[in-house]
């Protein structure tokens, strides 16, 4: 589920046809829509889902309907007060993505082994301050840590290659929404 609207303005935003507009439901109907596709496993990402006024309930019938729920957060929105059976994906900004100066650190201490932290990478500069933040705050043994390349920055292969050379405990990610849909607004 894809929810409108985000402070941030991200430099490689794959998101901007979701910065304005959409269609506004009440949480019983997004959960008639997600009954409807048959799923097990609900992910809420945006634009920025935590700006939603209604969006820790959303999460919490999500829970309670037996879903497997997965939310995908810029960082720079508290999440204390996300439901503990959310898997929360924080996607910590770099300085390549212009809102670095966004990131609420706080959140880093809330996570939990069953969340993630994603780091998109905008070149060898972002590269070497994710790896800097992840050494500083021990992220891998918290948490799993994601590294992806900017699709239109960084080559993926350097990204990897990087990683292996440093050995750094983290997984390598693509954004596959990017290979399969090639940006289509609504994907």
């Amino acid at each position: 589920m894809r929810a409108r609207g985000c402070p941030l303005r991200c430099t490689y935003c794959d998101t901007a046809y979701a910065f304005h507009g959409g269609e506004w439901l009440d949480v019983d109907a997004i959960l008639a829509e997600v009954e409807g596709h048959g799923v097990r496993h609900v992910c809420v990402t945006g634009g920025e889902p935590l700006a939603q006024k209604r969006c820790l309930g959303l999460l919490e019938r999500l829970c309670d309907a037996g879903y497997a729920v997965s939310l995908e957060t810029s960082g720079a929105i508290d999440i204390g007060g996300v439901d503990p059976r959310v898997s929360r994906v924080l996607d910590v900004k770099t300085p390549g993505s212009g809102e670095a100066s966004r990131n609420l650190w706080g959140n880093l201490d809330l996570l939990t082994a069953h969340d993630q932290v994603k780091f998109v990478l905008c070149g060898r500069a972002d590269y070497e301050w994710a790896r800097g933040v992840l050494m500083e705050h021990a992220l891998h043994q918290r948490c799993d840590v994601l590294f992806s390349p900017s699709k239109s920055e960084l080559p993926a292969r350097e990204l990897a290659d990087w990683i292996v050379a440093d050995r750094l405990p983290v997984r390598f990610q693509l954004q596959l929404h990017k290979i399969l849909w090639n940006d289509e607004p609504g994907r």
